[in-house]
């Protein structure tokens, strides 16, 4: 493994002691109970669990940075500099369905940038990962955006509202995190999406930077309706130019 911080191993060991909750859980489906939150947003126990078990293991370094995570909104605490963005189930539709198309997304903020990344996929035990200035990791090997040139042969992925309003070759995948981790891997070669909360985006934005690509209209200031482009360089301005009406 390449030289990592203290607080990005953090994130690692608390991503793999949450995973094994999700893992137990997608594969007992059946017995979830399963609560109404919004009109197509579903939370589950799982959902709850994974948070608790998320929050238990960050909190365990001595800085006591404070935290945003999606089930119990914001925590404030002694170091309010510092603050973990935390995603317990990207992907949750996904989830309940047993499509097995969803992660884990923590991404530590420092101020008004991110600066630490990780988005884990526990069915198919993948890692993605960044920290500012030192490059975005896949299973440990270094990673870089697609270097598709041609908009016509690349494959983009949005949501419903994204999908009607761009002349792009589309995709709905269901988990906003892992769209921006293979946009980072060159396994896609854009996102776009609106109406996204910061938890949601947090680590993904970074590890598409580090990865050399691309992150557009986005505000880290913003909790919720956040709207971001996300590419590599090399389609970024043509790709812009086809969503003038997004």
């Amino acid at each position: 493994m390449n030289s990592i911080s203290p607080n990005l191993n953090l994130m690692i060991k608390a991503c793999e002691k949450a995973s094994k909750i999700l893992i137990r859980d997608f594969g007992e489906l059946e017995n979830l109970q399963v609560s109404k939150k919004g009109p197509k947003d579903f939370v589950t126990n799982s959902d709850k669990k994974t948070e608790k078990v998320l929050i238990n293991e960050l909190t365990k370094n001595k800085k006591k940075y404070s935290i945003l995570s999606e089930e119990i909104g914001f925590i404030k605490n002694d170091d309010n500099d510092y603050i973990w963005v935390i995603d317990p189930i990207d992907g949750t539709t996904n989830f309940l369905h047993g499509i097995p198309h969803f992660c884990i997304s923590i991404g530590l903020k420092f101020k008004d940038e991110i600066i630490s990344g990780i988005i884990f996929d526990p069915i198919k035990n993948e890692i993605f990962y960044a920290e500012k200035n030192q490059g975005a990791y896949f299973n440990n090997h270094r990673i870089r955006v697609s270097k598709r040139k041609n908009l016509d042969e690349c494959l983009f992925a949005t949501n419903k509202n994204g999908l009607s309003s761009a002349d792009l070759n589309a995709r709905i995948f269901g988990s906003a995190a892992l769209d921006l981790a293979y946009v980072a891997s060159g396994r896609i070669d854009g996102y776009f999406q609106n109406g996204l909360n910061l938890w949601d985006i947090a680590a993904g934005t970074l590890i598409v930077k580090e990865a050399g690509g691309i992150v557009n209209n986005y505000d880290l200031e913003k909790t919720n309706n956040i709207k971001l482009v996300a590419s590599s360089e090399n389609i970024n301005q043509k790709m812009l130019k086809r969503l003038n009406k997004f």
